[in-house]
């Protein structure tokens, strides 16, 4: 019985998206404080570049001729794919990055993803509670000078929900450069009304996990 937990940043002492993701544990835990959590930093444990090349390639090659390399790589995907079914619920902090996915998420969802038993064809994950949580440093919202600039919030949640079949809630804190860039001083005030509406999408997005807790199709 656990709750997976999987952090982005590449800056955690200093993460916007890792303050909110601790906000959901912490109702998550409050709710189920014998409840484990699973946790993977992408970060301080970075996918290899090249290990989804091998665990693709792996797939086609028989087993007695696959490389070293290719026996990771698939051992990789297992390790992933065993983290999300064996969760309850599931926990993904991803910052925006140089208006991108972040590439350590990109890599860990590829090779995630060659496991059988989470392709669109699996039901291991369909309706299994899910956050994302997911920070901006400007803001990309409709009406706004960069509208359209954010390309990955779109993607994670056609992966996550879309792809994945998970039962998908998004936080989402924009404006986190505002303090740290002389630029966007003057918004200072609606940064800090962003950010006060966020973490309580995070602690209601904690309860409702919380709550959910084994109504996945995979629990």
């Amino acid at each position: 019985m656990s709750l997976f937990r999987l952090d982005a940043s590449i800056l955690p002492a200093t993460s916007a998206s890792r303050s909110l993701a601790d906000l959901v544990e912490e109702q998550w835990t409050a709710a189920h404080p014998d409840a484990g959590v699973v946790r993977r930093d992408l970060a301080a444990d970075p996918v290899p570049s090249t290990a989804w090349q091998n665990a693709v390639t792996g797939g086609f090659t028989p087993e007695a001729d696959r490389t070293d390399d290719q026996r990771a790589a698939a051992a990789l995907a297992t390790s992933f794919a065993d983290e999300l079914i064996g969760a309850e619920a599931l926990l993904f902090a991803v910052p925006l990055y140089n208006y991108g996915v972040s590439q350590h998420f990109k890599t860990w969802f590829d090779v995630a993803y060659t496991d059988p038993r989470i392709d669109p064809q699996g039901t291991a994950l369909r309706g299994k509670p899910a956050t994302l949580v997911t920070v901006l440093g400007g803001n990309y919202a409709p009406g706004s000078p960069k509208e359209g600039w954010d390309h990955s919030t779109g993607w994670l949640r056609r992966v996550l929900e879309d792809v994945w079949g998970l039962d998908l809630r998004v936080v989402q804190r924009p404006f986190t450069l505002v303090g740290v860039n002389p630029a966007l001083d003057s918004f200072a005030e609606v940064a800090a009304e962003l950010k006060q509406e966020a973490e309580q999408g995070a602690r209601r997005s904690g309860r409702e996990l919380a709550e959910l807790r084994g109504t996945g199709s995979a629990a």
